[in-house]
């Protein structure tokens, strides 16, 4: 701590009489408990200015904080008696203060007298060579014939209660400064956790995006597998039958006609299987142009009709088209080819997929006020197509709208196809402002399949509309 002052003491100056080496021991004691007990360098030096004022009959004492670098001092705590001038000021400039400043430098107390027969007392607060303030005590001149106010006991006494707060405060600082460590270390800490689970995330994503690209990698080779099976087969009949005939092994024409019909019925499902793909193609490329604008329900269902009826009833189904209750033309609003398309797709899987039973197509009108392109539409016409064929397991069902994707061909490849008609036709619905959803209860237990238009006016009704 501070070294003693022994060139400015003068041994045989007197003491306060109350103070002697008991009473000093017991004021350390209880500062000593004071500063255990305290948390703050305010609370322990407000304790140390006290005891130390009325230990030594002091006018002025003041705690000053003190950090190295500092040019200003700031009074923590003061301590001063009624009626006496005061020495020091609440802030002071160091500059101004050579004695303080060497206190402060030199760790050591220093006593010098002032002018109005004041004496003082700078001892530096701090602990081991580290300042953390500077303590002033100011009294009357006990005498001018005597060298020093401070007698050796005195100083000795000041300079302890300087060592005890200073360790004191030295503790809180360190605490303080342990705390703010623990605090970073815990930041960085939680830095490095952070970082870590980011990383952990986008390596499970790194991951799960590399085995969804080798699961669409396999789709799509499966998919060409299969495509290529399926453009072959058209084909090969097409070439088959013409070859026929370009042979002459027709021996009448009924039979010429026959092997002609044939070879056009191949091509024509070529055709559908290429549309199909080139559909594909323009909507993973995003480049599907539609024409959307008002088209009536009936020559839709009609054109429908004429093109599936003869098939559902070649394989014994019982096949309905159930139209919505109205006075008028129901109207929706898409792209006419589009929509057939969707109808076409949708049917001719129902048709497909079932050996016996039905196939129902129906209708209905869903009022719920909705915007599509910018133009306000009174609601919906629900088609639903319903059938009761071989059905999908609830595990397969999440397949059936991915591209590329078909359910188990142990069940499916036997009734041919790409797989591709469910996809179309979501895509193509929602480009129109409707929804594709599909309900199976399982195999065996027969599909039905809805996809909604947008309603472009609002027909007269027969019965109540139905609400969503």
């Amino acid at each position: 701590m501070a070294d003693r002052a022994s060139n400015q003491v003068n041994d045989s100056a007197c003491p306060t009489p109350a103070l002697d080496e008991g009473a000093i021991a017991q004021i350390l004691r209880q500062l000593n408990r004071i500063f255990r007990t305290e948390t703050t360098p305010e609370a322990m030096g407000q304790a140390a200015i006290e005891q130390l004022s009325q230990a030594l009959n002091l006018e002025q004492a003041i705690l000053y904080p003190y950090e190295a670098g500092d040019v200003v001092l700031s009074a923590l705590v003061e301590h001063s008696v009624p009626g006496h001038p005061l020495i020091f000021a609440q802030e002071m400039e160091l500059r101004h203060q050579p004695p303080l400043l060497q206190s402060l430098t030199q760790h050591r107390t220093i006593t010098f007298e002032q002018a109005t027969a004041r004496s003082v007392l700078a001892s530096p607060i701090g602990y081991l060579d580290t300042a953390y303030g500077l303590l002033l005590l100011v009294r009357s001149s006990q005498g001018a014939d005597q060298e020093s106010s401070w007698s050796r006991l005195e100083l000795e006494f000041i300079e302890d209660v300087a060592a005890q707060l200073g360790g004191a405060i030295a503790y809180v600082v360190l605490q303080e400064q342990n705390q703010g460590l623990v605090q970073k270390l815990n930041q960085v800490r939680d830095g490095f956790l952070l970082k870590h689970q980011q990383l952990e995330e986008a390596r499970i994503q790194t991951q799960s995006a590399y085995e969804q690209a080798q699961e669409a990698s396999r789709l799509k080779s499966d998919f060409l597998a299969n495509t290529s099976h399926e453009l072959r087969t058209p084909l090969n009949g097409m070439i088959g039958f013409l070859k026929l005939v370009l042979d002459g092994m027709a021996d009448t024409p009924e039979e010429l006609h026959e092997f002609v019909a044939e070879a056009h019925s191949s091509a024509l499902l070529l055709l559908d299987i290429i549309n199909d793909i080139l559909d594909v193609a323009k909507i993973e490329a995003g480049k599907m142009d539609l024409d959307l604008t008002a088209v009536q329900l009936s020559e839709l269902l009609e054109e429908v009709e004429r093109k599936t009826r003869l098939q559902a009833n070649n394989r014994g189904l019982i096949y309905e088209i159930e139209r919505p209750q109205t006075h008028d033309e129901v109207v929706v609003y898409g792209d006419y080819q589009r929509i057939l398309q969707v109808m076409l797709n949708l049917l001719g899987n129902a048709i497909k997929f079932t050996k016996h039973g039905s196939v129902t197509i129906s209708t209905r009108i869903i009022k719920k006020p909705v915007k599509v392109n910018q133009q306000d539409l009174p609601g919906f016409v629900e088609v639903r197509v319903v059938d009761t064929g071989i059905g999908v397991s609830l595990e397969q069902q999440a397949k059936l709208f991915k591209s590329f994707s078909q359910v188990d061909g142990s069940r499916t490849r036997q009734y041919g196809g790409t797989g591709l008609g469910l996809v179309i036709s979501q895509k193509l619905v929602e480009a129109m402002g409707g929804e594709v959803h599909f309900y199976s209860m399982g195999e065996d237990l027969g599909s039905t399949v809805t996809f909604t238009i947008p309603l472009y006016q609002k027909p007269v009704m027969m019965v109540a509309a139905e609400e969503n």
